[in-house]
C-alpha cells in the first residue's frame, strides 16, 4: 500500500472509531505517548495519551450519535509523519455543523500509521 494510502486509511479508522463510540479502536489509532495531543470543539488543549483517551470516553459516554461526512481532505507526507487536513461535515441529533480538522500521524517502528496530534474546530459563518 501507498504511504498516502495508508496515512488515509488509518485517518478514516480514526473517523470510523469515533461513530461506532469504539474506545478500543480509537485507542489503536493513537499513539501511546506523553507528547501526543487533541483539541476538542471548545475543549482545551489535552496532551498525553491518558488525557486523551479520557476525553474520548467521556465523548462516547454522552447522549446522541455522531456521523461524519468527509470532503476535502488532503493528505501531506513528510518522511515518517503526515498531515491530513479536511472538512468534517458532522451530523449530529438531525442538525449538521462544518468544521474544520487536521490530524498529524506518525509512522511507528511496526509501520503503522498513528495519529499524534488531532485538532477540530467550527467553521463560523454558516
Amino acid at each position: 500500500m501507498e504511504a498516502a494510502d495508508a496515512v488515509l486509511a488509518a485517518n478514516q479508522a480514526f473517523y470510523d472509531a469515533h461513530e461506532e463510540r469504539d474506545l478500543a479502536a480509537m485507542g489503536e489509532i493513537w499513539a501511546h505517548d506523553d507528547d501526543v495531543v487533541c483539541v476538542h470543539p471548545g475543549w482545551p488543549i489535552l496532551t498525553g495519551w491518558a488525557t486523551v483517551e479520557e476525553s474520548w470516553r467521556r465523548i462516547f459516554s454522552g447522549a446522541g450519535r455522531n456521523q461524519f461526512i468527509l470532503t476535502n481532505v488532503s493528505v501531506a507526507l513528510m518522511g515518517s509523519a503526515a498531515r491530513v487536513t479536511l472538512e468534517e461535515n458532522l451530523v449530529d441529533r438531525g442538525s449538521t455543523h462544518a468544521m474544520t480538522a487536521t490530524n498529524v500521524f506518525v509512522r511507528g517502528t511496526d509501520g503503522r500509521w498513528r495519529i499524534v496530534a488531532h485538532h477540530a474546530g467550527p467553521v463560523l459563518g454558516q
